[in-house]
């Protein structure tokens, strides 16, 4: 199978592609930074694109099978007007650009896999989420909202459509678990304004399965949850991961804190999160390689 893949040099991105080309696949990379991106992993066939400010070239697309687009501006920074706007048009003009060039062409391919994220949800608390669940409110609703409205433009093109709502993709190497590390493991690690906020976890093994199978599964289609089937409150994933790193996990992060790093309203949605449950992936037979956290962090760590 060819297998385009944006965001392909992220730490999701690249964790897909490694696992591609294991299986025989090949991969085509579309990134800002061709040169750049050679040197990180020279399998791939990479291909110049600036997501915000064009389509990506119809060479990039000639005999591929299956599209993944992983691109997006990180949304762990501080919320200024100016990165409000990067994080808004990586993700529903990229993804609008990417669908205009997969109109266009003549041999499409069979499947566009369009990630997404939990934050689509908004804060809910204790209450149990799954894709049935109506949206949520403030920016990062907004934001997965009209993501995935933009992705819902490959469905006049006859493209197989799967929406990917991933949670907290655990990776010593990227996202919330490595900015967790430091600071446990020099043991000034804890629970995050009060740690009764839900932590919707995934492996990142899992993450990559759950793409993988919905780019092989013809029967897969429509939004589908990323997040392992155990979500577990911040005070206990905090718990969790002292326990595997032998390092104490009692050092408590107030809210004021996250504020002062990120800015009010990220650290509000920090303070908040998701009770999700991947109910659509179970029932259409996707199978958790890592579906409690323990065996998680320690396959991990």
């Amino acid at each position: 199978m060819r297998v385009l893949v944006t965001g392909a040099s992220g730490f999701i991105g690249s964790a897909l592609c490694d696992s591609l080309l294991v299986r025989g696949d090949t991969v085509v990379g579309l990134t800002r930074d061709p040169k750049r991106a050679r040197r990180t992993n020279p399998s791939v066939n990479w291909h110049a694109w600036e997501p915000a400010l064009e389509r990506p070239p119809a060479e990039a697309f000639d005999g591929v099978d299956a599209v993944v687009n992983l691109l997006g501006e990180k949304i762990n920074q501080r919320w200024t007007d100016e990165a409000k706007r990067r994080i808004m048009e990586s993700r529903r003009t990229g993804t609008h650009n990417l669908i205009g060039t997969i109109a266009g062409l003549e041999d499409k391919p069979r499947v566009l896999v369009n990630q997404s994220a939990i934050g689509f949800y908004g804060d809910r608390g204790e209450a149990l989420v799954d894709e049935s669940s109506d949206p949520g409110e403030g920016f990062d609703a907004e934001v997965v909202r009209e993501w995935e409205k933009a992705a819902q433009e490959a469905k006049g093109t006859g493209v197989r459509l799967v929406i990917v709502r991933t949670g907290h993709v655990l990776d010593p190497t990227g996202g919330f678990l490595a900015a967790l590390l430091t600071p446990f493991k020099l043991g000034v690690g804890g629970p995050l304004a009060g740690g009764a906020q839900y932590v919707s976890w995934i492996h990142v093994a899992d993450e990559v399965g759950i793409l993988l199978w919905a780019v092989d599964n013809d029967n897969v289609s429509g939004v589908v949850n990323s997040t392992a089937p155990n979500p577990v409150t911040n005070r206990a994933f905090s718990k969790a991961l002292g326990k595997v790193l032998g390092r104490p996990a009692v050092v408590p992060v107030p809210g004021v804190t996250l504020d002062l790093m990120y800015g009010k309203e990220f650290g509000r949605v920090l303070r908040g999160g998701q009770r999700v449950l991947p109910r659509r992936a179970q029932d259409l037979g996707y199978e958790f390689r890592y579906p409690q956290l323990d065996e998680a962090l320690a396959d991990l760590l």
